[in-house]
């Protein structure tokens, strides 16, 4: 794993919609190799996620406005 990848893991990043994650680790789809992202809601039951890593960290543009879909927000814990 690349230290970039390794130094996100136990991360807070906040969705463009408000709510915050907790990045886990990356994966690779088992049939595409795709690297995946591995995330957990931190609010309600605090359900676990993947996303393809190509999605998780892209730039989107909504309303007019240019923002990255999760906005890395805190320390690991």
């Amino acid at each position: 794993m690349a230290d970039e990848q390794a130094d996100l893991i136990g991360r807070k990043f906040r969705h463009f919609k408000g709510n915050l994650y907790r990045l886990e680790g990356f994966a690779k789809d088992s049939e595409t190799l795709e690297e995946m992202v591995v995330y957990r809601a931190l609010y309600g039951e605090c359900g676990l996620w993947v996303r393809p890593a190509k999605m998780f960290f892209e730039t989107i543009e909504r309303d007019g406005k240019t923002m990255k879909r999760f906005e890395l927000v805190g320390d690991p814990e």
